[in-house]
């Protein structure tokens, strides 16, 4: 074969260009007037897939409105079945907040490292078929509360890796604190609680004046760290004291306090209830700053 030089093979690509442009007309009656073959159909446009809408965005992850719905109508059966009358507007605002919380954990935890794998989740499912019985037992427990089992899955998948992160933080709380042991006298008036501060400037005993206001338990508060009570007034004064110094009337929601520090303790070892009082409040703190630094955003 003779191989073209390159004024015949830009002949034979011309003629090809050519021929290509004469299959797409067809002439009429011999003349010069063409008209287009008839054109190939555009190809169909790609159907718009409508996004599923959004109750609560946090940092880019979103909780659709058919989950935050789903777990809504489950929390209130929940709250029916104790006989609990909750209304709508605070149903609502509990299961936002927990979907904001676990969200946020499960983000931290991620960040740390932790992933929550298929077998984790398989492994929490056969756990709790063999705490219900079996796995049909826990199938129809997941149809009775709303839940697909791909839901269900998912759901739990959250709350591990939420529960996960939560315990890293209640590890992290002290289980040794300084702590105050304190007395009080508490008035429901002003002007007795003056009276009584009266009296112990004037040199009366502190634990004989409680005695009297209070038979029962004579001013007893116990020991407590700083963030145990739910009236930080109350601790601010306590820990400014010295052991025997008693502090001027304090007002709270409760009444009209003045307090007594009998004993300070620089490293004491928590009491269960203190402990846990710590560990919630650590969680709550922690949650309370991460909100602050998210971008979460609300459906409209």
């Amino acid at each position: 074969m003779t191989v073209p030089t390159s004024k015949h093979f830009t002949t034979h690509l011309a003629l090809i260009v050519i021929l290509a442009l004469s299959a797409c007309v067809i002439p009429v009656g011999g003349g010069l007037d063409l008209i287009p073959a008839t054109p190939t159909p555009a190809p169909s446009p790609t159907p718009t897939v409508t996004p599923i809408p959004l109750a609560v965005s946090v940092n880019g992850i979103g909780i659709t409105m058919p989950e935050f719905e789903s777990e809504l109508a489950r929390y209130q059966q929940a709250q029916a079945a104790l006989s609990d009358t909750v209304s709508l507007e605070v149903a609502t605002q509990t299961v936002i907040d927990n979907l904001i919380d676990n969200l946020l954990l499960g983000q931290a935890a991620a960040a740390q490292g932790y992933i929550v794998d298929d077998a984790e989740v398989q492994s929490r499912m056969d756990n709790l078929s063999a705490q219900l019985g079996s796995a049909e037992t826990l199938a129809a427990w997941e149809s009775a509360h709303g839940y697909t089992e791909a839901d269900f899955r998912s759901e739990l998948r959250r709350e591990i890796a939420a529960a996960w992160r939560r315990d890293q933080i209640v590890a992290s709380v002290p289980t040794i604190a300084e702590q105050v042991h304190v007395k009080q006298i508490l008035r429901y008036n002003a002007d007795e609680a003056q009276q009584a501060l009266a009296y112990l400037k004037a040199g009366w005993n502190f634990n004989d004046l409680a005695a009297q206001y209070d038979p029962v338990i004579k001013g007893e508060l116990g020991w407590f760290p700083r963030g145990y009570l739910s009236e930080p007034t109350i601790e601010e004064a306590a820990f400014a004291l010295q052991p025997g110094q008693f502090s001027d009337v304090v007002q709270t929601q409760a009444g009209y306090h003045i307090l007594f520090v009998t004993e300070r303790d620089p490293a004491r070892p928590l009491s269960p209830d203190a402990l846990l009082t710590l560990q919630e409040r650590a969680v709550q703190d922690w949650l309370t700053q991460r909100r602050n630094e998210s971008t979460i955003l609300f459906a409209p």
